[in-house]
């Protein structure tokens, strides 16, 4: 068929003119593919949690329900690209057919497993069915196939970890990646959300680079998942609070900080309505990360400005250079956040 665009402007069909993550709908029609172009067949997806959350929230945690919303959204949009809330996911599957230019500057070879590592809301796919919806791990057993254009990251998935507890890992790769570039030592650090998958990551991260001078402070919304922070054992601190309130979140870490507050904040949720919660506990001249992409960034930027609170707010860009080698070595590293892991995703 040619060589398409490398970063996938040719699968655009509506509007023309944009990229694939902000088109409204991709060409998913896989009878041909191009020049640039990996063709994988799909086993797996894995939902973005802020997009998860929405569908189980609007199906009542039916799994046929669920079910529906994803071959609707896929149908109508050529893509699992949630129109609530504009994310997508990742997915792990076979490599079925390179494109020949792509052969002969990718180490990749066909039949190979990999996973990718951009979001689904930017990647062609074709559903032929939906085997399993997994509410616990946020994944989707499919049968399907999804292209990767030429600028399209991936991962081999390694030999020595489970392929569900890879792709969860690979999912949430650009948050301790960023964490670690962020978090220095002597560091006084607020993960909030720091029960999911993320935020025990994150967590684990800002104790290795804070070190013994540092605090880490992980913040939990409901009961079982401060349990899982306090078990962890990567928590200086551990607050139960609902990050959605805050003024209540504020309260409870100028308590904990006397009044000084967190160098670095490190947002994971996956609800709306917690950007004030991680501005105020910030103090003045510290950074927010905001890795969910629950984040309205309006109401951040006109929430900091309307308390006068002078901080630096990043974007969650899930990549960062080297992210997937980084976290799953943490996997390698640590016996105990494997064991968590394993225990929520296999």
């Amino acid at each position: 068929m040619g060589k398409g665009n490398p970063f996938g402007t040719h699968r655009v069909i509506e509007p023309q003119g944009a990229m694939p993550q902000a088109a409204w709908k991709l060409d998913n029609n896989f009878s041909q593919i191009y020049d640039n172009e990996i063709l994988v067949d799909v086993e797996r997806l894995n939902i973005d949690a802020a997009s998860f959350t929405q569908l189980e929230r609007e199906a009542g945690e039916d799994p046929q329900k669920i079910a529906g919303q994803i071959k609707k959204i896929v149908k109508d949009r050529g893509k699992m690209h949630n129109p609530v809330t504009g994310s997508g996911g990742m997915f792990i599957g076979t490599v079925r057919e390179i494109g020949k230019t792509i052969k002969n500057n990718r180490d990749l070879k066909q039949g190979e497993y990999i996973a990718s590592l951009v979001s689904l809301s930017l990647t062609p796919l074709s559903l032929k069915r939906i085997k399993k919806i997994d509410l616990e791990k946020d994944q989707v057993e499919i049968e399907g196939q999804a292209i990767l254009f030429e600028s399209g990251v991936y991962a081999k998935l390694p030999q020595d970890l489970p392929a569900h507890l890879a792709l969860a890992v690979l999912d949430v790769a650009g948050a301790p990646a960023q964490t670690a570039r962020l978090v220095k030592p002597g560091d006084t650090v607020l993960v909030i959300g720091a029960g999911g998958k993320s935020g025990l990551l994150c967590l684990y991260e800002a104790k290795k680079r804070a070190g013994v001078t540092g605090k880490v402070i992980g913040l939990g919304h409901s009961e079982s998942s401060t349990d899982r922070i306090r078990e962890c054992g990567f928590a200086d601190l551990v607050i139960q609070g609902d990050a959605s309130k805050p003024l209540e979140i504020y309260e409870k870490l100028t308590a904990a900080t006397l009044g000084k507050l967190v160098d670095v904040t490190i947002n994971c949720v996956n609800i709306p309505g917690t950007e004030m919660a991680s501005i105020l506990s910030t103090r003045e001249g510290g950074t927010v990360y905001f890795f969910t992409m629950a984040t309205s960034f309006t109401a951040a930027a006109l929430g900091a400005e309307g308390i006068g609170k002078d901080v630096t707010m990043i974007i969650g860009n899930g990549y960062a250079k080297g992210h997937d080698q980084i976290t799953l070595e943490l996997m390698r590293e640590n016996p105990k956040l494997r064991e968590m892991f394993e225990r929520m995703f296999l």
